[in-house]
């Protein structure tokens, strides 16, 4: 029986638990709920509780333990020959074969599987073993040796073995759980309390996940970092103005060959953001002021959800766009003029992405100046300014905290992007001042370096890894940053 089977189950369990725990609150008073600490719902919730938990941890840990054990009895098993391996990843592609193999024994008919048995044991060739799997969808690529046949065989059984254990393992300690709790349900119990110490736990088990999970990506992004810098000077890195990572082999001499400077992908990156806050900016701000402060109610509630559809575009179809329709376009237009624009250049990504970006500044800004106390605009009408001297004068400085709070979130988004940069901004590493040429960005090299047939320890894979660190100080600095201004401003008017 799978987890999933499992947990099912248990969500099974829990609902019964909770009505039996009701009913049995409500008998233990003889129907008067009056005498009872909590509500009937807490006593339910506390017998759920006490029937889940126990098995639900069980569960857990089995889980995270089960396929490393499993790992380790497969290797035990392994002849000397096979298991002295001191290759981890000769070792690991002995693991991938014998894995490949267990899961199409799941797949064989009786017959079938009878066939591999016995190929396991000598009595069968082992191309017949070799034909059933792949008609099952294993390919092996070689006639498999037979102790892959037997370690398979074995991990299959093993895997059989813990799946009844950790359900019959379950049940137990659910049954446990809901013996223990049914006991324990009296009027004066306090339900509530546990309940809720429970749902506190709960949740500040969700945000350590989520802190853990941002500190877990920080240093693994950090530790390959440094191994990066022990064959790349830090100083060539950070203020290298030439881009050219030779991809050579990883062993040969000179495998850490090439120059790693920063200085370009960071400008290519600046720049392309720099032209789509330029869209941007104005379109958003400008939208946001007529939606807040110009626009009827029926206007704004059909046109400000009809402009934030275009957050809601995957940013593939924006890099789409621009390397299909966009780029060409731009090009062709800049012939008719005498200009030499390059189908993917700095402008072409800088808009797209700028388009991409309005929503952010329109709806961020929108709600900002919709903040703007209405007693300033009373006192501004009052001394007889008019509405447009009204949000020049008195709105707009009133929220343009907010309002460049908006315009870092939305610049750190541009930073950031992937999809629209790899398709429109080229590859070329210049360092220009030119919008009509091709530039790259940091994101567009993450991409490049990690795709190849390079070794993962070369320089040239391991650069991927302090670009992603630096793209993330960036953003970090720019997020921290806005969320400082934007709750600055919040507070001086709450």
């Amino acid at each position: 029986m799978s987890t999933s089977m499992i947990l099912l189950g248990l969500l099974i369990a829990a609902a019964l638990a909770y009505i039996v725990g009701i009913v049995r609150c409500r008998a233990s008073t003889g129907g008067d709920v009056a005498k009872l600490h909590s509500r009937t719902g807490y006593y339910g919730s506390y017998l759920a509780i006490w029937t889940v938990l126990p098995a639900l941890f069980l569960t857990i840990i089995w889980a995270a333990a089960e396929q490393p054990v499993i790992r380790h009895l497969v290797e035990t098993s392994l002849p000397a020959h096979a298991a002295g391996v001191e290759n981890d990843a000769l070792m690991s592609l002995t693991l991938g074969r014998i894995n490949s193999v267990a899961e199409g024994l799941p797949k064989l008919s009786q017959s079938e599987f009878k066939t591999i048995e016995n190929a396991r044991l000598g009595f069968t060739p082992m191309l017949e073993a070799q034909r059933l799997l792949q008609e099952k969808g294993v390919i092996l690529g070689a006639e498999p040796e037979p102790y892959i046949i037997s370690a398979a065989y074995d991990e299959v059984i093993y895997r059989h073995t813990s799946s009844w254990l950790i359900t019959g393992l379950a049940a137990l300690a659910a049954l446990a759980g809901f013996v223990y709790g049914f006991t324990q349900i009296r009027p004066r119990l306090r339900a509530r309390n546990t309940v809720e110490r429970v749902v506190l736990a709960a949740l500040i088990g969700a945000s350590t996940v989520a802190i853990l999970t941002t500190v877990g990506i920080v240093f693994s992004v950090l530790f390959e970092t440094i191994h990066f810098f022990q064959s790349v000077p830090t100083f060539d890195f950070f203020f290298g103005t030439v881009w050219d990572p030779r991809f050579t082999s990883a062993g040969r001499e000179g495998g850490a060959s090439g120059q790693f400077g920063l200085l370009p992908l960071l400008w290519g990156t600046l720049f392309i953001s720099f032209v789509a806050l330029a869209v941007a900016v104005p379109i958003g701000l400008y939208s946001a002021i007529y939606m807040s402060e110009y626009a009827g109610p029926k206007f704004r509630g059909f046109a400000k959800p009809l402009l934030e559809i275009l957050a809601g575009i995957p940013t593939i179809v924006y890099g789409l766009f621009a390397l299909i329709t966009f780029g060409p376009f731009l090009r062709d237009t800049g012939a008719m003029v005498g200009l030499d624009i390059a189908a993917s250049s700095v402008l072409t990504a800088g808009i797209v992405m700028g388009i991409m970006i309005i929503p952010f500044v329109s709806s961020l800004s929108d709600d900002i100046i919709s903040a703007v106390p209405q007693s300033l605009r009373e006192g501004s009408y009052g001394l007889g300014a008019t509405k447009s001297e009204t949000i020049r004068k008195v709105v707009l400085p009133a929220a343009l905290p907010g309002i460049v709070g908006a315009v870092l979130l939305a610049a750190s988004r541009a930073i950031g992007e992937t999809m629209i940069v790899v398709l429109a901004a080229g590859i070329a590493a210049n360092l220009t001042l030119n919008p009509f040429e091709s530039v790259t960005t940091i994101t567009v090299k993450i991409v490049s370096q990690l795709t190849g047939d390079l070794e993962f320890n070369s320089p040239q894979t391991l650069v991927a890894f302090a670009l992603g660190l630096t793209l993330f100080v960036i953003t970090l600095a720019l997020n921290v940053y806005a969320l400082y201004i934007v709750r600055k401003y919040r507070e001086q008017y709450e």
